[in-house]
């Protein structure tokens, strides 16, 4: 799911999400902040303080910045509390009534949010503003993720754009000829299942028919969301977003260059063997061998994911292996039993349970009878003990690892809630998806023969077989956490038009993952609409980095456990040491640039992908075997 220097965690997003919570990192929370219908109450209520400097003496100082952060830090909780809790609502309600109550609220929040920023701007060239102080100016300026202009039919404008497109994404459907409707959930299990190319074909085509319709939209909100970044100051949305991370805007795509260089051998060996194996199944017709990969046959809507492929490119077994959805179903599990699974992993670190309204209040089973979207999100409602997650569990591997991560997410939570409001949050958005990731590491067949879901641990023979598994999942992830940003930023930056949009997207999708459209793209297709986050417009680059933030937090926990063996082989499960370590670094909230906090855990100043090259340095290995011969990249 999200990070040298990161963006600002987007917490005052003028978009009810963002500046809700400490943005937690989780993409679906965000966007349906946006659509919170209470916020239109909390506005009502708070909307009369006025923090402005006044216009008797307009000249600002060190003493009226601290004034000022501390009026609109005490302002944001008070309408966040609400706002949170009506995100909740709309999230779990999505209904005509309610996509109008939040562009209502959109319209009195967002522009709360520019002038806020606006006003933080005033105090730029103050000089001796004490460091907490001109730290939460720069995070109020530059914190918005869709700034709105300063004009009020505009911003309402955007509001109803954000609250349509929300809308659309929530209630999408696609209908067979037979009548037969399906939502994304399952669209998203044919994907998944099915080895028929042409019955993949469909599913694939049919989700993006819910897509079209937001082009024009998006469009316009680019154009709004522009002229808002460009009256705070920023020559478009692309540099906004990417200043609010501790280095220069302009600096920042040649850090994830550096990362991508360091990982992208591994992702191409990986590739090149899936190409191959996917040769073999379906017809080298279909999958050329010296080209990119049709997106359909990779078993994920979007391609960001091959884990559900494994059957078709895994290695000969030598171990035996072990099915974790069947053992799951087999032991009778349901939704509440893997979610106390998950709250046990992280009190063997030394954490507290959780508190009893989460188990009144989360959402863990999708309702029958409306719609919801299904996609897994952490929620801390009133910031302190309020923890939720909400989920559409189903008993499988794939939800048991997703509620490991969202738990992450609410420990992240809890642990800085003590912090002023605007260091509540993790030190860049990335930080907040790869505590949730790293715990998923750890679920390892150690861990599961410790917690009685297997007998015993199959030897290390089979180690290619797991990693395989992380790799598809993981490694398979990187280029599309990378390519998505990449899109908006050239958006955003006038260098393609509506028209050229969907071209734009699948020339850097090839580029960058080696995919491409399995079939003629329509004239009026707009494919990037088919990814929540894009209709959402949750920043995605957080994702990427927390790819590799995951590792390296992984390795050095490993290291505070004593773990001797495999990097791979390493379960932090039950050990109070790393718990510790981790839960002092979770505690510092947003208070420090992110290099010193990684530093308190790793050691590290800088990000390192060699944590991720360790890691899966035996599949590498294997990789590179099964390749000679093959001609590989596209």
């Amino acid at each position: 799911m999200v990070r040298a220097s990161f963006p600002t965690i987007n917490r005052l997003s003028p978009e009810l999400n963002a500046y809700r919570i400490h943005i937690m990192n989780i993409a679906l929370k965000r966007v349906f902040l946006l659509l919170t219908p209470l916020a239109f109450v909390a506005c009502n209520q708070i909307d009369s303080v006025s923090i402005s400097i006044s216009a008797e003496d307009s000249s600002p100082t060190p003493e009226k910045a601290v004034e000022f952060v501390a009026a609109a830090e005490s302002q944001l909780e008070a309408m966040g509390q609400e706002a949170e809790l009506m995100a909740w609502v709309y999230s779990n309600f999505i209904t005509q009534d309610t996509e109008k109550l939040a562009a209502l609220a959109n319209k009195k929040f967002t522009a709360r949010q520019v002038e806020l920023a606006v006003e933080a701007a005033g105090f730029n060239d103050v000089e001796g503003i004490d460091y907490d102080t001109r730290r939460k100016l720069d995070m109020l300026r530059s914190g918005i993720v869709m700034p709105a202009p300063s004009d009020a039919a505009k911003t309402a404008e955007q509001s109803e754009i954000g609250a349509k497109m929300g809308g659309m994404y929530g209630k999408g459907k696609y209908c067979y000829a037979n009548g037969e409707c399906l939502e994304l959930g399952e669209l998203s299990d044919i994907m998944a299942e099915s080895r028929d190319p042409a019955e993949l074909l469909q599913a694939w085509n049919g989700w993006r028919t819910i897509s079209p319709p937001m082009r024009d939209l998006y469009a316009r909100q680019v154009e709004l969301a522009n002229e808002g970044a460009t009256e705070l100051g920023f020559s478009d949305l692309g540099t906004m977003w990417r200043s609010a991370y501790d280095m220069p805007p302009e600096d920042f795509p040649g850090e994830l260059d550096r990362l991508w260089g360091e990982v992208k051998p591994l992702y191409d060996a990986l590739h090149c063997h899936v190409r191959a194996k996917l040769g073999e199944q379906y017809g080298t017709d279909l999958v050329p061998q010296d080209g990119p990969i049709p997106a359909h046959l990779l078993g994920n809507m979007w391609a960001q994911d091959w884990s559900n492929i494994y059957p078709l490119v895994a290695p000969e077994q030598t171990a035996r292996s072990y099915d974790l959805s069947a053992i799951l179903q087999e032991q009778d599990f349901d939704a509440i039993k893997m979610v106390k699974t998950g709250e046990a992993f992280f009190s063997s670190l030394g954490f507290a349970e959780l508190p009893e309204t989460f188990w009144e209040r989360s959402l863990f089973v999708k309702p029958q009878d409306r719609d919801v979207v299904c996609h897994a999100s952490a929620w801390d409602v009133d910031e302190k003990e309020d923890l939720r997650i909400k989920m559409c569990i189903k008993i499988n591997a794939e939800d048991f690892k997703t509620i490991h991560h969202e738990l992450g997410h609410n420990y992240y939570q809890r642990a800085y809630n003590q912090k002023s409001y605007l260091y509540r949050g993790s030190a860049n958005d990335g930080f907040h998806e790869a505590v949730g990731d790293t715990i998923s590491l750890s679920i390892t067949p150690e861990y599961l023969q410790n917690i009685g879901l297997l007998d015993e641990v199959p030897d290390a023979s089979g180690d290619i077989s797991l990693l395989m598994k992380r790799a598809l999942e993981g490694i398979a992830f990187l280029p599309f956490g990378l390519m998505v940003d990449q899109w908006r930023w050239q958006v955003f930056a006038g260098e393609a038009d509506p028209e050229g949009y969907n071209d734009l997207w699948w020339k850097l999708r090839k580029k960058y993952q080696g995919v491409k459209a399995p079939n003629e793209r329509p004239a009026d297709a707009f494919d990037p609409g088919a990814k929540y986050h894009i209709p959402g417009n949750t920043p995605y680059t957080r994702y990427f980095l927390a790819r590799i933030l995951q590792f390296q937090f992984h390795r050095a926990l490993c290291n505070f456990a004593g773990n001797e063996g495999p990097m791979h082989r390493c379960s932090i499960y039950g050990n109070k040491e790393a718990g510790a370590r981790l839960n002092a670094m979770l505690k510092m909230g947003r208070s420090q640039p992110w290099p010193m906090e990684l530093e308190a855990l790793t050691g590290q100043l800088t990000m390192d992908a060699t944590a991720i090259l360790d890691y899966f340095a035996p599949l590498k290995s294997w990789l590179d075997e099964q390749n000679e011969g093959r001609q590989c990249g596209w």
